[in-house]
């Protein structure tokens, strides 16, 4: 159950992070277009990342153990960076999400800026593989349970995300709200960067 739970605190905040895959659901949850379909892409998506990541990095770690300190190391330097971004951005931004008023996409165009967005993004790699594979390694016979928290982390969140955009609307035209969650979201990545060095 620990295992579980440290991967659902981890893959949530993970994925907590403002960025053009979750601006990309909200902005659908907004307009309510292809909701499920885009939600369950992501969802999917990081599932297989995260299965590669936890399965595939335990293999190399064992050929190669200096790969697990120095992954430990950039995992905590990217998040130091990332929060410190979010801090940042909460500390600038005025940024507000406001619903598009763009033309209406297909499914088919929809699942396509969807896949694009969550394959073409390196950032979905330092998060799912690198960062949640050598994480798992801290978990040795309980990978799947780790594993299993982090992808539930995913589908629990895109669903949210992309169901409640309707009801989170008014509160996400405020820049105000913006940068409380980025506030949040970089003590979040600062407090795991410092409890990797540990």
């Amino acid at each position: 159950m620990n295992a579980a739970l440290s991967g659902f605190g981890l893959g949530f905040s993970l994925i907590l992070a403002i960025g053009s895959q979750n601006a990309f659901v909200l902005r659908q949850g907004l307009k309510n277009q292809h909701v499920l379909a885009v939600v369950l892409v992501c969802a999917l998506s990081d599932a297989l990342l995260i299965a590669a990541g936890v399965s595939g990095f335990g293999v190399l770690v064992q050929k190669a153990p200096w790969i697990e300190p120095m992954a430990k190391i950039g995992g905590a330097l990217f998040l130091t960076v990332y929060g410190l971004r979010a801090l940042w951005s909460a500390y600038r931004s005025n940024d507000a999400m406001l619903a598009a008023n763009d033309r209406d996409q297909t499914l088919w165009q929809a699942m396509a800026v969807c896949l694009a967005f969550t394959w073409l993004n390196p950032h979905v790699y330092l998060d799912t593989v690198i960062l949640l594979g050598s994480v798992s390694t801290q978990f040795a016979g309980q990978k799947l349970a780790f594993a299993l928290g982090a992808m539930s982390a995913s589908l629990v969140f895109f669903f949210a995300l992309g169901f409640g955009a309707k009801a989170l609307s008014p509160l996400f035209a405020s820049p105000r709200s913006w940068r409380m969650l980025d506030a949040i979201v970089g003590i979040t990545m600062l407090s795991i960067a410092v409890s990797l060095l540990n």
